[in-house]
């Protein structure tokens, strides 16, 4: 059976090149360490996975149309354009496509959405039909998760494969209302407000009963405890444009159809990929 794998190339990006125990440079004194890790995590995530496909997705900088819906949304992110370069994971992506490059794998970077928007579009439009594995610690994904396809978070041996029983452990709720749920509590990640005095337990009790979050703004009244019940129809507007923000739909163009994407790992090394591309 086919296994596609998507990987968030900015999410990992960041990951590496924050998270690698020091500086790395190459022959020429160049700064690397994000380049190597992000290689070498990647090249794990393909042994622990062994797709048969498998592309990158990078967000470009341009416009966010979620903010049309919200101006503050991500408005807690740092400008990296006023970042210097020794800071900056932006400056090792030329050297990341160059590896891809020479790995001769499909990649593509955002023109006009978000990553999590090409990668929700490959997964309900595969998920369907193979196994998809989607490799990110944005947890945004979760909504994506069914009995076919999985969100990998990386992190070395303690790598953790997420799946409905995941999701529901950890959250009290089913993937399909992890937007509702996230609607209801916000995501400080993102600078999306959730509704006062609805805290997760509160907001997975609360679904657990009413099943979604358009039944909760619904039945209101209905709602048990005085101060959500307030805080709810208080915040409805802002809860449904939380929605808005975080529901990831399907995509109209994917930028490579599934069988340009086929991918066979023949067993190369972190070393060998950066010195290619030295």
């Amino acid at each position: 059976m086919d296994r596609f794998l998507v990987i968030d190339g900015s999410n990992l990006l960041f990951q590496m090149f924050f998270g690698m125990p020091a500086r790395i440079v190459n022959g020429q004194g160049k700064a690397i360490q994000g380049t190597f890790g992000f290689v070498g995590a990647m090249l794990k995530i393909i042994r622990m996975v062994s797709p048969t496909h498998v592309t990158v997705v990078f967000d470009g900088e341009h416009e966010n149309k979620r903010k049309e819906l919200n101006p503050e949304y991500k408005g807690n992110r740092i400008d990296y354009g006023m970042v210097p370069e020794e800071e900056n994971p932006f400056s090792q992506l030329p050297d990341v496509y160059k590896a891809l490059d020479y790995l001769k794998m499909k990649y593509t970077e955002t023109i006009d959405t978000e990553a999590d928007d090409l990668i929700a579009g490959y997964a309900l439009s595969l998920g369907g039909k193979t196994e998809v594995v989607i490799a990110s610690f944005d947890s945004d994904f979760f909504q994506l998760i069914t009995d076919k396809v999985s969100v990998l978070r990386y992190r070395g041996e303690k790598t953790v494969i997420c799946t409905p029983a995941y999701v529901k452990e950890r959250f009290g709720v089913i993937p399909g209302q992890y937007a509702d749920f996230k609607s209801l509590v916000g995501d400080r990640a993102d600078n999306i407000k959730g509704a006062e005095k609805v805290g997760a337990k509160t907001a997975a009790s609360l679904l657990n009963e009413f099943g979604s979050l358009e039944n909760i703004l619904a039945g209101a009244e209905k709602i048990r405890w005085p101060s959500v019940r307030e805080s709810i129809i208080r915040n409805t507007d802002r809860l449904k444009k939380n929605r808005q923000l975080i529901k990831l739909e399907a995509c109209e163009a994917l930028p490579f159809e599934e069988e340009e994407l086929a991918y066979f790992y023949d067993g190369i090394k972190t070393k060998e990929v950066i010195k290619g591309i030295e």
